[in-house]
């Protein structure tokens, strides 16, 4: 077979990650590449041989062994050297394939198939099988890492954040649980998606034509066919299996890169130089910049979002190759081949995404300076919030008003809203004694310490990081 210096590949996917990251390159080209492309049609080739051969009771043990060995090592160069005549891949295919079988079983080779009974049901076993072994494990240790981080971080008070300004206090494991629980929901129904793909011996137009001159029941045969695979029979087919099992799975993995190119941006920006809560991992060999020494960009997680916006658009391709006029057209010969390339993308940022998190680490003493200095010009202005529904719940119907009054007053004199809400006698007495009312510890320093005002952060941090920490446990 012809090799190629892997620097004269045009796909970025082919050089740059195929040496970055070569284990899930590796992994992946066992499922993707070309060369398992082929493999996998041989294999649903000898599928159907050993469909007919149950039938017709014909099938030992050590036949089987002996065709399946034959579908591991047939050659993708004869194949393609074969089309060279043909013109055709899957009758290239068959062509290798009769010459390397007994001869008494050589007739069995494609009988009673159309080539997208090899091609959609060989493309669906990849779909599956690359997503099974190569991405869910990817995901699941990405989320188990985050659930980590949300447990470690649960008590680890970090002002909240809306429309990029101060809102009121979180933690961080609380903000990392936000993408425990998103992402922990598109890996499940990734997983059940992935679980739903079918395949087809259903022939030219997806009536068992063909099959029904060579058995009594092509259904049957059918089943046969796709059991060796460990696929179902699509519930209709045309020429092709019905596009949208694959469609839904894949419109899955593009939520779910969303989600992961939400938590790199999310990353990225609390590294800020002027936000500076978060930082990566950076190894004493590692250059952040080639003219600023002192650098550490957090080039992985813009990396991370970079790959998103390459791949995420092609969910447009999947959409359009729903369509195919009357019982099938070539219009998806092409198209389809690039599934491949995007699922190559997808693992490769959740794969960066994952070391990310593995050596993310929260700068508490940041957290806690951003906290103190939260609400702009009015120092611990993030719990006006609580001091207005307080005064509203002891009877005053314009509390917004008189707290919205109280943050004027402590940016006009430039102290703490703690010391502006004093100054209000009426108003922080009533606020102190509905503190009292809900049990709330040392009420009279309660506006001085903005970490206390967290609702069930914490607490719901810690829960779904169990919860879903539980979930991923491969099953």
């Amino acid at each position: 077979m012809e090799t190629r210096n892997i620097f004269l590949n045009i796909s970025p996917i082919d050089h740059r990650y195929s040496l970055s990251e070569s284990a899930v390159y590796d992994k992946l080209a066992a499922h993707i590449s070309e060369q398992a492309a082929v493999i996998s049609c041989a294999r649903a080739e000898i599928a159907l041989v050993k469909a007919h051969l149950s039938v017709r009771g014909g099938l030992t043990a050590d036949l089987e062994k002996k065709l399946d060995t034959i579908a591991e090592t047939i050659d993708p160069s004869r194949v393609y050297a074969e089309e060279e005549k043909t013109k055709h891949n899957i009758r290239a295919l068959v062509n290798v394939l009769k010459e390397m079988v007994p001869a008494d079983i050589a007739p069995l080779v494609h009988l009673g198939a159309t080539s997208v009974d090899i091609l959609d049901t060989a493309l669906s076993v990849r779909m599956r099988d690359t997503v099974q072994q190569v991405i869910l494990p990817i995901l699941r240790e990405l989320e188990a890492k985050l659930c980590d981080i949300a447990s470690r971080e649960a008590e680890t008070p970090e002002v909240g954040r809306t429309h990029g300004q101060h809102a009121v206090p979180i933690t961080f494991g609380f903000a990392v649980a936000e993408y425990v629980s998103r992402l922990g929901k598109s890996i499940l129904e990734i997983e059940a998606r992935s679980r739903t793909l079918c395949g087809k011996l259903a022939g030219a137009v997806g009536a068992y034509n063909a099959t029904s001159m060579i058995v009594r029941d092509p259904e049957d045969l059918e089943k046969r066919y796709l059991g060796y695979l460990g696929l179902a029979p699509s519930e209709h087919s045309t020429q092709l299996v019905e596009p949208e099992y694959l469609l839904r799975l894949l419109l899955e993995l593009n939520v779910a890169f969303g989600i992961i190119a939400n938590l790199a941006d999310d990353l990225r920006n609390l590294q800020r130089s002027e936000i500076g809560e978060v930082f990566e991992y950076f190894s004493s060999t590692q250059v952040g910049s080639s003219t600023m020494p002192q650098k550490r960009n957090p080039w992985n997680s813009e990396h991370v979002k970079s790959l998103w916006k390459a791949f995420a658009p092609r969910v447009m391709t999947f959409f359009m190759d729903q369509i195919s006029e009357h019982q099938r057209d070539l219009s998806n010969s092409a198209s389809q081949r690039f599934v491949a390339d995007y699922l190559a993308g997808f693992a490769l940022g959740a794969a960066r995404m994952k070391s990310v998190v593995s050596g993310l680490q929260a700068d508490r003493e940041g957290m806690a300076r951003n906290l103190s200095q939260a609400g702009g010009k009015v120092r611990g202005g993030v719990l006006a919030e609580p001091a207005y529904i307080l005064l509203a719940e002891s009877g005053i119907s314009d509390a917004h008003e008189v707290i919205r009054t109280i943050t004027l007053d402590a940016e006009q004199h430039a102290i703490s809203f703690f010391d502006a809400l004093k100054k209000n006698r009426d108003a922080f007495d009533r606020i102190t004694t509905q503190l009292e009312k809900l049990g709330v510890a040392d009420p009279d320093t309660f506006f001085a310490t903005p970490e206390r005002y967290r609702g069930l952060a914490a607490e719901k941090a810690a829960r779904l990081a169990a919860k879903y920490k539980a979930l991923m446990e491969v099953r």
